[in-house]
């Protein structure tokens, strides 16, 4: 080979490596992840069922003491339903009654227990009323600042109230008064048909009305921080028993560390486990 080809030669050869290395390059370039600002999604376990009555139009649901306690409304075109709240035999599912109200007048919704006292909450009546919490005597009622009553549980100071809307409330268990309301939101904006509630661990959990979530709500922003698709399960309780309705009612027993979900005319409850 003439000597004078070798310069050549070699900047060809190195004018190829450097356009192979810009090929290579450009065709591996990292993409940005896209990062999602949906709620985590909350996977959970069942861990075990037992009966509840199919004639409880479930409105709230909760542990007192250990004691499994259950409030319910009653529709007027399920004559078998009553207004009632009392404790749960976890044999039968039956409710024994502490309190009930006329169903001609009154349709019961959420209750919890706070200081002694148990709160009751009624859907369009404006109206709630108190009770003690040892003879479940009625030594009171107060005035619902939302629209309607819907679900209720307490952060151990406040009241947490539920209307239908995004709103919730949290009125002060003395005075009755407003003492600030927090819209729930998720990633798309409000969310409305917040249902029961339940406050767990510094969170608050919620049924969504006429669905199979349970979120999980940041108390100081209305954030959506979690969300429990139970879908699989309503479709399993609703072949078992087709009058079953929409899935409402959670319950934390704190000092057993146990969650309980049911659901309106369900035929059981079950204990779950959220693992995240």
């Amino acid at each position: 080979m003439p000597k004078f080809l070798l310069p050549v030669l070699l900047a060809i050869s190195l004018a190829a490596c450097r356009d192979s290395g810009n090929s290579t390059e450009s065709s591996g370039s990292i993409e940005e992840p896209v990062v999602s600002n949906e709620p985590a999604a909350i996977s959970y376990t069942i861990m075990n069922a037992t009966p509840h009555d199919t004639n409880s139009y479930t409105e709230g649901l909760l542990v007192h003491d250990g004691k499994l306690y259950e409030s319910s409304g009653a529709p007027e075109d399920i004559p078998s339903t009553r207004s009632i709240f009392g404790e749960v035999d976890p044999k039968t599912g039956k409710i024994a009654v502490k309190a009930e109200l006329d169903r001609k007048i009154y349709f019961g919704e959420g209750i919890t227990f706070l200081n002694g006292k148990v709160y009751q909450l009624t859907w369009q009546n404006k109206l709630g009323f108190i009770y003690d919490a040892k003879t479940f005597k009625k030594t009171g009622q107060f005035t619902i600042p939302g629209k309607e009553g819907w679900g209720m549980t307490t952060d151990g100071t406040d009241l947490i109230l539920s209307d239908g809307t995004s709103n919730l409330t949290f009125m002060d268990p003395t005075t009755f008064k407003t003492v600030k309301i927090v819209g729930v939101t998720d990633n798309n904006g409000p969310v409305g048909n917040i249902n029961e509630l339940e406050y767990i661990k510094g969170s608050i959990y919620a049924n969504i009305y006429e669905s199979s979530y349970i979120v999980r709500i940041d108390p100081a922003s209305g954030k959506i921080t979690g969300k429990a698709d139970f879908s699989k399960l309503n479709k399993e309780v609703k072949e078992k028993d087709p009058q079953a309705e929409f899935m409402n009612g959670i319950a934390y027993d704190s000092a057993k560390n146990k969650i309980y979900v049911t659901g309106k005319l369900w035929p059981s409850i079950y204990e779950v486990r959220f693992n995240n």
